[in-house]
């Protein structure tokens, strides 16, 4: 556990942390809200994430606090999700339940401290981290035992049912099975999971555009329904298709008029994204960092023109890298609707370059990103 963790929980609750737990915030590498549609993503789990310390109670309460805060005390009989400035618990509180629902005994409440190294806002999945660290904590508090794929779908159902974002597996399968210096990969129809070793002297630049995304309360939503709409509209002539990722470019063209302009460019972004996932597979394992970086680059321009889930300030940050030497390919990533840009480099991009793209950046937008730099780690583990 971090002495900051064991810090604050020694000061918010006069003891020690009996458990603690770390899961990783995560890189979508490539494969745009194709989770959700039944398609194929590649991510990393990054050295940054979320810290939890656990101590068990004499009562029935919860209390939570994090290194931004004041204590939050909720009841253990009464797990609802809460609105206002004490939301951010919503992400606990949901595991919580979803751990008694599957029969996890807790006969006393418990104290939680939780403290983060990843950037809030910035589409590194702060949440799904938040909730793999706290299922890993309340499994040793309460001698509750699961696997990656057990844990993945604990912070999942979490977030779908109890926050009330409809997320993909992404998120919480990269925290689960991260591993050092590799991408993890989901085929999100099957959920079967794999690691990709990552080519040497390549790195991750994270370009945070301070322009904020909550994506609960953003267009996520609008998106996860328009791809259900135009799933509708195509199975009247493809019913053998369960998700938009079995429809090919051939029927998706063919069905452009049924369709309209939108949902059409909706669609065109999922089938075009599980294309560019399936060619960075190919490219990785042929050792072509370039085409790596070209799939990269056509991910943004199709979250940009068919899925619209950019804004300006990642439009202008992407532009920019895509102008710098040793540079393999830039892209949102995440969600979208704000948050960051990840840069693919090769090891001669170093910080000198990227605080230029910074003050570039800043001089257009009028707002300060914060830049980091990062490798792919280990996931979630109970520390």
């Amino acid at each position: 556990m971090s002495n900051h963790t064991q810090a604050l929980f020694k000061s918010a609750y006069q003891q020690d942390a009996e458990h603690a737990a770390f899961a990783p915030g995560r890189i979508e590498f490539i494969g745009n809200h194709t989770d959700y549609n039944g398609g194929l993503v590649m991510g990393a789990a990054v050295i940054e994430g979320i810290t939890v310390g656990i101590s068990r109670r004499d009562d029935r309460e919860i209390h939570i606090i994090s290194d931004g805060g004041q204590v939050v005390a909720l009841n253990l009989d009464a797990l609802n999700p809460t609105q206002g400035p004490s939301a951010w618990t919503n992400y606990p509180i949901g595991v919580t339940k979803v751990m008694r629902d599957l029969g996890v005994s807790m006969p006393v409440g418990y104290n939680l401290a939780v403290t983060s190294t990843l950037p809030a806002g910035a589409g590194m999945s702060s949440s799904a981290a938040f909730e793999l660290a706290t299922a890993l904590a309340l499994g040793a508090l309460y001698s509750y035992e699961t696997d990656k794929v057990g844990l993945a779908h604990i912070g999942k159902k979490a977030e779908n049912e109890f926050v009330g974002m409809p997320c993909g597996i992404l998120d919480q399968g990269v925290s689960a099975f991260g591993e050092v210096d590799s991408l993890v990969s989901i085929d999100c129809a099957t959920v079967v999971f794999g690691t990709t070793r990552m080519p040497e002297d390549t790195h991750f630049w994270i370009f945070n555009s301070n322009k904020k995304h909550a994506l609960v309360d953003s267009a996520y939503a609008d998106r996860h329904k328009e791809c259900h709409d135009a799933l509708a509209i195509l199975q009247k002539t493809y019913p053998e298709a369960k998700t938009l990722s079995e429809i090919s470019q051939e029927q998706l063209d063919s069905s452009k008029e049924a369709l309209g302009d939108l949902l059409y460019r909706r669609a065109a972004h999922i089938v075009g994204e599980n294309d560019r996932v399936r060619a960075v597979k190919a490219a990785l394992a042929a050792g072509d960092l370039q085409a790596v970086g070209d799939a990269l680059n056509a991910s943004h321009e199709s979250s940009r023109v068919n899925f619209e889930n950019s804004v300006e300030q990642l439009n202008v940050l992407t532009n920019l890298l895509m102008q710098q030497p040793h540079m393999y390919g830039a892209r949102l990533t995440g969600g979208g609707f704000g948050g960051a840009v990840m840069a693919f480099t090769n090891s001669e991009f170093g910080d000198e370059q990227a605080q230029a793209v910074a003050a570039a950046y800043e001089a257009k937008c009028g707002i300060a990103a914060t830049v980091i730099h990062t490798r792919a780690g280990h996931g979630a583990r109970v520390l």
